[in-house]
């Protein structure tokens, strides 16, 4: 873990960026206290296995079936996202 300021990082971002894609983490300290972290983005490149979730819940047949009337009418009268 490094610790810069916010003047060292304005003069040259590129150089810490890079210092952070190769999984160092820094600490932006103003008036010697620290403000901010940078660090690399966790990555999880292992694919989740297919048929995780076998059996565990079933697709209605109907699942893509237009809505009716009534359903459209409920979904009309309140906000999507309220």
């Amino acid at each position: 873990m490094m610790n810069i300021t916010i003047d060292e990082i304005r003069r040259d971002p590129i150089k810490y960026f890079d210092r952070v894609e190769a999984g160092e983490t820094l600490v932006i300290i103003r008036a010697d206290k620290p403000i901010a972290e940078i660090k690399p983005i966790a990555s999880n490149k292992e694919l989740r296995p297919f048929g995780l979730c076998a059996g565990e819940f079933t697709v209605p047949d109907d699942f893509d079936a237009p809505l009716t009337a009534l359903d459209e009418d409920r979904l009309s009268d309140r906000p999507l996202f309220p």
